[in-house]
């Protein structure tokens, strides 16, 4: 049985994936064996896993957002300004907020 609650604060997709895995064992051994509490205690790891997850993949993707946004930025003031250093760092700082987005896209 666990004690696990989701870290909402500084969530971790990783460790969401693994207490929503762990949960989901610990849930299927209390079916097989007939223990309410290990069923009931999985059960609540699995929700508790699933909230981290998704509340670190929606941080992440606010993050990418705000970086392509940043970098949009600075790519379009260094076109203006003339400095080609400043608009490639935009540019790819857009590009690397881009991909962070789509690695966290909210499942449809």
């Amino acid at each position: 049985m666990s004690n696990y609650k989701a870290n909402t604060d500084e969530p971790n997709k990783t460790t969401g994936q693994y207490h929503s895995l762990k949960g989901n064992i610990v849930e299927t051994i209390g079916d097989l064996t007939g223990a309410q509490s290990w069923k009931e205690s999985g059960r609540q790891e699995h929700v508790e896993g699933e909230t981290e997850y998704n509340a670190a993949q929606a941080k992440n993707y606010v993050e990418g957002a705000a970086d392509r946004l940043a970098g949009k930025k600075d790519a379009v003031l260094g076109a203006i300004k003339g400095d080609r250093e400043q608009e490639m760092s935009g540019n790819a700082r857009h590009d690397k907020g881009q991909a962070q987005q789509e690695l966290n896209k909210p499942a449809a």
